[in-house]
């Protein structure tokens, strides 16, 4: 029986995202917004109406509504009037959200064809849940990858068919290295092949030049390196 993988294992937006939600009332002032993003540094405020999420403000919505009205003003003037400006007058309505059974990926294809940094999670009745953000792709990124166990990278190019992966999977094993993660990419290659990029650990470093050579003889490597010595080589 497969081995059923659970929370962090998996790439479900609501094992990645931010539980502990900081929120704005609809009728709290500019000031108190800014007061809130400061004190739990955050950079962005899901805006509440009776419950309901009803918009979002971030840190640069606040920034552009001091300075246009701020022009002229002294400072007293500048705190009276962040006092007084609603948090609804400069918010975002309807902001864009995720899903909370989404996958990580989505998520960051959403949060890269719109350009924001950051989007509500909801549940299927539209309830605000959690919030996931650019840092949250990227602690996927670095869990996924491996990185972390300071192990090697190899990096190549191989033709797209079945078992080529393998071919070099089966080196690297060869030297009792431990596969860590395996990831392809299709982009800003030739028709017929794809990018793999490996990531193991547990290998004698003594002998990289001895799969560095057999990896060679399979296939076109762009690049080695080692996490734990920063030791890197590139292939032209």
């Amino acid at each position: 029986m497969g081995t059923i993988l659970t929370g962090e294992a998996t790439m479900i937006v609501k094992y990645w995202m931010n539980r502990e939600i900081i929120t704005a009332d609809i009728n709290a002032s500019m000031q108190d917004a800014i007061n809130l993003l400061k004190e739990n540094n955050i950079r962005r405020l899901p805006i509440m109406k009776k419950g309901s999420l009803v918009g979002i403000v971030t840190d640069k919505d606040l920034l552009k509504a001091s300075a246009s009205d701020a022009n002229g003003l002294d400072i007293h003037e500048i705190l009276y009037l962040m006092s007084r400006i609603k948090i609804k007058d400069i918010m975002t309505k309807y902001p864009i959200v995720v899903p909370f059974d989404y996958t990580v990926q989505e998520a960051a294809e959403i949060l890269l064809e719109k350009k924001i940094s950051g989007l509500p999670v909801v549940d299927h009745n539209k309830k605000l849940i959690g919030i996931i953000t650019q840092s949250d792709i990227f602690k996927v990124l670095i869990s996924i990858s491996g990185i972390k166990n300071r192990g090697i990278s190899f990096a190549f190019q191989i033709e797209d068919r079945p078992g080529s992966i393998k071919d070099i999977a089966d080196i690297i094993r060869e030297y009792n290295g431990r596969i860590v993660s395996i990831l392809t990419s299709y982009e800003k290659v030739l028709k017929g092949f794809r990018r793999v990029y490996i990531h193991v650990y547990n290998i004698d470093r003594t002998r990289i030049e001895d799969i560095t050579e057999k990896i060679k003889e399979k296939t076109t490597l762009f690049y080695i390196i080692d996490h734990k010595t920063d030791k890197r080589e590139i292939f032209p």
